[in-house]
């Protein structure tokens, strides 16, 4: 059986990004996404330095840096990818791998991270978070209503959706009307190996996007000023977040791989601001036996156990985020680095795998 992968854009390698890597591996399958702009290391990690077959966006003008410019042409893109030959497709979906054109003859399953955010959940957010108004603000609405048309189109293409998590279950169902399995996405346990040692500061692990909320959690430290937070990663809101942080925060920019993996070994806790719709570093960092101190909302409620792997705030408000900081070094109940690990064996590469095939398999034979 010939498999496609069909993933949105490959610019990063984060959650989504991991799916992909791990389905690529066990179909021996061919990628293709709109735009590839891998650097060597991550295409290293995700490809194994291949290339992914992309879009005719990969070769417009200033696609490297602005391919998100291009929206509107998106789903047009992913319905011009050549995917003849190919007997089952998968896409990783965040926004329109979907949207890819189906054959005759050929099955597609979508494993499906969320409905595309900034057009079903939370479009307002999004024109807040990155200041449009006015004209702009009009022309995007506009954009996404037709988004969300070719969005529910694409379904008809859809074979069987498999969600991320509850949370994407529910979407798919409210959004589309359709039915997901639910399986969680792998944790490369081997990577993310348990450490019993001492640990010191907090840790943020986020593309610096607005709606990560970074920047609330950056603030509730000018009041711990007996605390340290480190945060990993980079994206425009790096610049920002540097002018207003306290000398209690550092900010250490992209780093590897294997970087990430010290930096949640040697920390008593990851924070978690954004409301997502799963969010993979809470699971991550519990197989190297680090709890999550997590905004008690979406994918958060169904890998954060409160008291137990971590502790919740309320809202993304600094003062809250402070507050919870404080009760989480305050509990007593929090469980052992590997007893949090232990919890994480269900997401584990083999468990992943194994889920996957049965539902290929059911899907294959044309069970329901």
């Amino acid at each position: 059986m010939r498999v496609a992968v069909v993933h949105d854009w490959l610019v990063v390698s984060a959650g989504a990004e991991k799916v992909t890597r791990e389905l690529q591996r066990m179909f021996n399958a061919d990628v293709f996404a709109l735009v590839d702009f891998l650097n060597d290391e991550d295409r290293a990690f995700l490809l194994e330095g291949q290339h992914a077959h992309t879009s005719f966006i990969q070769r417009l003008p200033f696609a490297r840096s602005g391919f998100r410019y291009y929206l509107p042409l998106f789903p047009a893109a992913m319905e011009g990818l050549d995917l003849r030959g190919h007997d089952l497709i998968i896409s990783s979906s965040y926004a329109v791998a979907k949207c890819v054109r189906k054959r005759p003859g050929q099955q597609h399953l979508c494993y499906i991270h969320t409905p595309m955010r900034y057009a079903w959940v939370n479009e307002e957010g999004y024109l807040q978070d990155h200041g449009v108004r006015g004209v702009k603000a009009w022309a995007i609405r506009k954009v996404m209503r037709y988004l969300r048309q070719k969005d529910l189109a694409s379904n008809a293409g859809v074979d069987r959706f498999v969600a991320n998590s509850r949370n994407v279950a529910e979407r798919v169902n409210r959004f589309y009307g359709r039915k997901a399995d639910i399986l969680l996405p792998p944790v490369d346990m081997a990577r993310f190996a348990l450490y019993q040692g001492q640990r010191q500061g907090y840790l943020v692990v986020a593309r610096l996007v607005p709606y990560k909320r970074v920047d609330r959690i950056v603030e509730a430290f000018r009041k711990l000023t007996d605390h340290q937070l480190t945060v990993v990663g980079d994206g425009p809101e790096l610049a920002r977040l540097k002018a207003m942080a306290p000398g209690n925060v550092r900010f250490t920019g992209q780093v590897s791989a294997d970087d990430v993996v010290r930096y949640m070994q040697h920390s008593r806790a990851v924070i978690c601001a954004a409301d997502e719709d799963l969010g993979l570093v809470p699971l991550e960092a519990q197989a190297c036996g680090t709890p999550c101190v997590a905004l008690s909302g979406g994918g958060y409620l169904e890998t954060v156990e409160e008291g137990r792997s971590g502790v919740f705030f309320a809202s993304d408000r600094p003062a809250e985020i402070a507050k919870a900081l404080l009760r989480f070094e305050a509990t007593a109940t929090i469980r052992p680095p590997q007893e949090l690990r232990k919890g994480m064996e269900a997401c584990s590469g083999d468990g992943f795998r194994e889920g996957l095939r049965r539902i290929v398999a059911d899907m294959m034979r044309g069970d329901a």
